[in-house]
């Protein structure tokens, strides 16, 4: 085989080898981009439902609020009914209005 067919074999090897390795190199950072932006979209997502996460702890704790608030005014109801009723027994003494 003649010396100058053997250096357009290499030539060519070498070509194709430059050729593969930067399709290679575009395919990954094309691969790179498209992670990035899915982690862009899942954390965009994470954000909302933190946010709406916080929301419903907040009306969550509004609630509680209300509900122990509800609470104290029923067992103050249930001490004056006790304090009213005279079959009922009780350790403390009556509360009496104060006068203002």
């Amino acid at each position: 085989m003649a010396w100058w067919i053997i250096l357009i074999v290499v030539l060519v090897a070498v070509a194709v080898l430059l050729i593969a390795t930067v399709v290679g190199r575009r395919a990954q950072e094309r691969r790179t981009n498209q992670q990035r932006a899915e982690a862009t979209e899942l954390r965009a997502d994470a954000a909302a439902q933190a946010r709406e996460a916080d929301e419903r702890e907040r009306l969550a704790e509004e609630e509680a609020d209300r509900a122990r608030r509800q609470r104290m005014v029923a067992e103050e109801r249930a001490r004056e009914a006790d304090d009213l009723d005279p079959d009922v027994e009780t350790d403390r003494e009556p509360e009496r209005p104060v006068d203002r």
